[in-house]
Parts: structure tokens; sequence; C-alpha cells
């Protein structure tokens, strides 16, 4: 493989070898590239080829220099050209790996004056997008109606073997097989049933699968429990695997709880990727907030504040294996020990504080009820919350009448529910949870809270089942905006899925909101899709569906107002001949301070990973801590190549991936208006409470 590479070299890139050849150490090979770079930046009008010279003097630039990786926080010495310079004279250095060769080779062909980026058109978009089946087709509901039936005589016999009767799911005696195969199928509606029956081992799994899987997978998952990872499956989220080989492609969801060695291997020694996530009672987090007791309020920002509740909203529907909080999983902050997590009486006490917490913050206008998963906590739960912090929202403004202009806080502008249930479990927006969104919104907006958002998080055309959509609608209806964050991971970011995805959901009247590349460590290796691919995506794909401006006002008003939400989305594409609404952000969340997607590539390690420098996202303000903070500088967790390689194990064309080497560099998107903040009609205080910079 080595050969080939440098094989390669000596063919497309005979300047860059003979360059290498030509020199008797490292230091005049660094002379030559400088020279050679600065020729064409002074020579050539091609903005492919000047920016790839750029780039060959920001990697001379950090040569020979040790910078402070955050994401570990390891020191990383940059010798990128050197193992170049050895590798192209025959030296082999020691640890080197041929896919660092093979993304520095790519890379110098950018500035070949030969090399022509290959183009994408919305043609091969369209053809792209057409591979990735929904879960509203009828080949996949036929084929789900058959694990259904198959799910359901695993559930006949799990329920028969059951030790304990206490729960209203068994069967009584003297009832024949066919009533309790008809029992289930009644039960199979109710959302309870479906936690109370989830699957929870390797063995069980496996079964319900229908033996199924590998004996590699069988292995590992055994493996993942033995570390306590936990599982935690419903059935009706199982019924949406495909166990057929000539069956749709469900590799976008099945990686969610199929766990990957990776992760399986780190489980234990996972560390929290945020900085702000770590606490220490009494002092400021990473992001110099301080913030009342216990693990309740996580912050980064000072408009918006994500809130935890000490409720069944600790659990989720299923563990996603590429979760932001496996972090918390793993210290067993979050769980799926539903009666453990029942409130306590002092919950009651602990979710005063908090809101006196937010109604004495004077920049706060936004709070975010997650976990976990917001919807998990029962409906009496959830309305207490929210009750408490519409309360909370009418106190705050009308405190704010008191004081004067340039003195009054944020009142509260948006309240914001984070669920994955639409997808794991539908059927638990039921008709008294919508009345309770109903009823919160009306008097919400009576106290002046003007933004009520469902933040889901739907991973896969799939995901969207005949349930599913009429969950979607439900909430609607009930006047609340549903918006959708994905997770960038390798089996998503393939070609065309992203696009089909803020398609289906837009044509259903729901709105993408961010595109996150994977965070975290060695546990998501397998599931990580380089920024380069996320970038590739934005450029290529994404790009096709651009709003012009006039119309993003447009769809502002729609979004505002509410009114027939499905219908004039709908109806704004297509008088615009527009694919999907791409209203989303692609971004990283940095293991700083924020989320960006502004960054350059300044090094490349022995084993092909990027080194990239971030700065953060200047569009939106941020806690002051991030005028100290300096450069920030991640290694991503994997290199191109094998993802590359990855993609292709998924029956991937490589080819079609060509100009992902190209993408070296991001810049941050800007918010789409439908996000921003509405403006206050009183001048609101610039003094910050509740922070304290770390000594």
């Amino acid at each position: 493989m080595a050969e080939n590479i440098l094989i390669k070299f000596q063919k497309n890139l005979p300047e860059i070898y003979k360059l290498a050849i030509e020199s008797d150490n490292e230091e005049l090979f660094y002379d030559h590239i400088r020279c050679y770079a600065n020729h064409i930046i002074e020579n050539n009008s091609d903005p492919v080829q000047k920016d790839a010279a750029n780039l060959l003097l920001s990697f001379l630039e950090y040569e020979s220099k040790y910078v402070q990786e955050l994401s570990k926080g390891d020191k990383i010495y940059l010798e990128t050209l050197s193992l170049l310079w050895n590798f192209l004279v025959g030296n082999s250095p020691s640890g080197a790996k041929n896919d660092l060769y093979e993304d520095l080779y790519h890379i110098f062909q950018l500035t070949a004056r030969n090399f022509k980026v290959p183009d994408y058109s919305q043609k091969r978009l369209s053809k792209h997008m057409k591979r990735w089946p929904s879960g509203l087709d009828k080949d996949v509901r036929d084929r789900r109606v058959y694990n259904k039936e198959r799910i359901i005589l695993q559930l006949v016999k799990k329920i028969d073997k059951r030790a304990h009767t206490s729960t209203r799911y068994h069967f009584e005696e003297g009832v024949t097989y066919s009533e309790k195969v008809s029992k289930v199928n009644e039960w199979w509606s109710d959302f309870r049933f479906h936690l109370i029956m989830a699957i929870k081992s390797p063995s069980e799994l496996n079964t319900f699968l229908g033996e199924s899987l590998s004996t590699k997978s069988v292995r590992i998952l055994n493996r993942a429990k033995n570390k306590r990872i936990p599982f935690f499956i419903t059935p009706y989220y199982l019924s949406l695997l495909n166990t057929d080989e000539n069956g749709f492609d469900d590799l976008a969801i099945r990686s969610y709880i199929i766990y990957s060695e990776s992760l399986v291997e780190t489980y234990g020694n996972i560390k929290a990727w945020e900085r702000e996530d770590t606490l220490v009672d009494g002092e400021p987090n990473a992001a110099g907030w301080l913030l009342p007791k216990g693990d309740n309020i996580h912050r980064r920002y000072p408009e918006v504040a994500i809130m935890i509740p000490d409720t069944r909203g600790r659990s989720c529907g299923g563990l996603c294996s590429s979760c932001q909080r496996m972090y918390d999983f793993q210290s067993e902050r979050l769980n799926f020990d539903m009666d453990a997590l029942k409130p306590l009486e002092s919950w009651e006490r602990k979710l005063s504080k908090l809101m006196e917490y937010f109604e004495n913050d004077s920049q706060i206008r936004d709070i975010l009820i997650t976990g976990g998963d917001a919807l998990m906590s029962k409906n009496r739960v959830l309305e207490n919350i929210l009750n408490a912090v519409l309360k909370m929202a009418i106190k705050k403004r009308e405190s704010n009448r008191l004081k004067a202009q340039g003195d009054k806080y944020y009142d509260i502008q948006r309240v914001r529910l984070g669920t994955r249930l639409l997808a794991y479990l539908p059927m638990r927006v039921n008709s008294e949870l919508i009345s309770i969104l109903k009823e919160f919104k009306r008097k919400g907006v009576e106290a002046g809270i003007k933004q009520f958002v469902i933040q889901t998080h739907i991973q896969s055309p799939l995901e969207i089942t005949p349930q599913a959509r009429e969950t979607i609608k439900a909430i609607i209806s009930a006047g609340w905006i549903i918006t959708n964050q994905l997770v960038f991971t390798a089996a998503v970011s393939r070609r065309g899925h992203t696009a089909k995805l803020r398609q289906l959901l837009n044509s259903l009247g729901v709105v993408s909101y961010y595109t996150f590349t994977v965070k975290g460590f060695e546990e998501n290796m397998e599931m990580y899709a380089p920024n380069s691919r996320s970038m590739q995506e934005q450029k290529e794909e994404k790009a096709f569906g651009k709003v012009p401006d006039n119309k993003q006002v447009e769809l502002n008003t729609i979004f505002n107002k509410g009114d027939n939400l499905t219908s004039e989305i709908n109806r704004v594409m297509k008088e615009n001949n527009l694919p999907f609404l791409p209203t989303d952000r692609n971004v990283l969340n940095l293991p700083a301070i924020g989320k960006s997607m502004t960054f350059n590539l300044v090094g490349i390690s022995k084993e092909g990973k990027r080194v990239l420098r971030f700065d953060h996202d200047r569009t939106r303000q941020h806690s002051p801590v991030i005028d100290k903070m300096g450069e920030v500088f991640i290694i991503e967790n994997r290199s191109i190549s094998s993802y590359l390689r990855e993609l292709e194990a998924m029956g991937e064309k490589i080819k079609d991936y060509d100009s992902i080497w190209g993408y070296t560099s991001g810049e941050t998107e800007h918010l789409f208006p439908l996000f921003e903040y509405p403006n206050p009609d009183y001048t609101p205080t610039k003094h910050i409470t509740n922070f304290r910079e770390k000594e």
C-alpha cells in the first residue's frame, strides 16, 4: 500500500517528489515547499490551487511545534511535512500510517495545475436521495408488519415467563394462546407497555431479532453487558430494524442500538466532552457560569440554559450508541431505572430553587428542558415543571416592569422540550400530553413567551413511521414548532441520506435545526464522520435547497404565525422548486465553549488524523471566557481513509466522495431567521449575573 502511494507521488506529483529527493534535510524541504506554495499564490488565479498552497503554508507555520489539543487535553507535536519528506526519500518513519500519506497526496494534488475538483450535480443528489427508503414506504411498512408479528410472539413468551403479575401487563389464568396474542396486540399502542417490556440484554436482543446477529456482534454486546453498558430497546423500535439481508438498508438506525467495539472498549473511561459539563460545587463551570447545587442545569451561553429534572426525564426511550451524554450514563446520573427516577418530595423544593435561578438571571431567555428525555416524565410531572416555568416567567416579567430601561433582565422568550421519543416511542405523545402543550402555550403567550419548541432527534427517514407522522401532526396542532437535530454518524453521512431526511421532515412540517459532527473520543471512532465530510455535505448537497433571502423572511412569518404550518412549508418548497429547506447549521460541539464549524487544517498526525484549529462561532453571543481561551485545537478521532474504508464496507462507491479531501477549512453558517430570538420591546441590561471566571 505504501509503495502504491509512493508511485502515485512519483507519477502524478513529480515536482513534489523531486523537491524531496533533492533536499538533503527536512529544513531544506520546508524551504522548497514554501517557495512552491508562494509561487502558486503569486502566479495562479485558480482559487482551489491558491487555497491548497495557503494550506501548505499553514502546515509550515505549525511544523515542529506543539499544540494543546483540547478534546483530550494532550500536547500534540506536529511534524506533517517532516513525515512526508522522510517517506518520499525512503526513511519510513516509525509509527506512521499510509492514511497520512494518502491524505497528503490528495492535498498536494489540489495544487497541481491540471487537477479539477469533481462536480456534484443536483441530478446526482436526486439519484442518491432515492436510495434511502422511509418508514412510510409500502414495502418497508409491509416488512415491519412481519417484524411486529414476530416480536409479539416473543413478547407472549416473555410475559408467560414473568414471575410477578404486579403490572397491568399480565395474562389472566385460562386465556388461550390466540387471546394472549390479541392482548399483546392491544397493548402495543400503549407506550408504557414498551417501556416495561424493553429489551435489556444481548441474548434477549438476538432472540427478538430472530437470531440474526452475527457471532462477532453478539460477542461485542456480551462484553458491553459485562462492562455494565445499559441495554434498553423498546419492542416498537426493534420492529423498525430489518432482519432480512435482502431488505432495506437499516444501518443508520441499527448502529444506534448495536454497540461498536470502540464504545465497548472505552466504556468506563469515557470523559465528559464539553468542559463545562464537569462541575465542582460552589465553583463556576468552564464557561464561567455559577450554577445551583446538583446536576440539573448545564450552561454554555448567556441566553440559554439546559435543565435536567430529577424525574423519569433522566432516562430515555433507548440508549443511542453515539449519545452525547454517554459520560452521564457511565456515571449513572442518567439511567433506565424508572422506579428509582420517580420524583421525590425534595424535587419540588429543588424545582423552586431552579426557577429562582432563572428568575434572577439577567441574560437567560431560553430554557431547554431535556435529560435524558423530557417526555419520559409522566404527564402530571411534566405539567408541574411547565407550570413552574410559567409562574417564573410571569414573575420575571412583572419584576422587569419595576426596572429602568437598561437595567431590565431578559424575559423568558423560548421554551423547548428535548425528546427522541418521536422516533423511539411516538405513541408516548397522547391526547393528555397534547392538551398540556396547548394549555401551556395559551398561558405562555399571555406571559410573554413567544416560541414553543419540541426539539427532537430523528436520525433517519426510516424512523418516520405512520405512528411518528401522526405524532408530529398532533404536536403541530398544539401550536408547537418541531425542530430536528441530526447526529452526522458514518452511516447517516452517506450521500443523499441527510438531504432525504430534510425533505421528508419538511413535508411533515418539521424544520432542521442542527447537523452535528459526532463528538467524543475513542468511544465513537466507528460512528465518526470527519468534519470534511460535513463540509462536503453542506457545500455540495445541502446547497441545492438554499432559500432566497426574501423567502427566509416569508418563512419566518409562517413559523411565527403557526397557521397551516405543514401546508405552508410545502407550498414554499413547491413554488421555489426547492427539494428541502436547509435551515440547519452543520456544526461541531466544541470541547471548549459552544458550537462551531469555523476551522482550518493545520496538520495531520502519524495515524492520518487531521488536526484542526477552530475558532468560535462569532455570529452569536458567548460567555466572556472565550476571549481568554486562545486557539482551540481538535484532533479528529479517525483518518479520512479510515472513514472511506468504512463507507466502502457499507457498499458505497468511494468515487462519489472524491472531493472530500479538499475540504480543509470551514465557516459556521449564519443562524436561520426562524431560530433568532425576538427583539425585546425594552432595553435589557448588559450586566451578566451568575458569572465568575475561574481563577
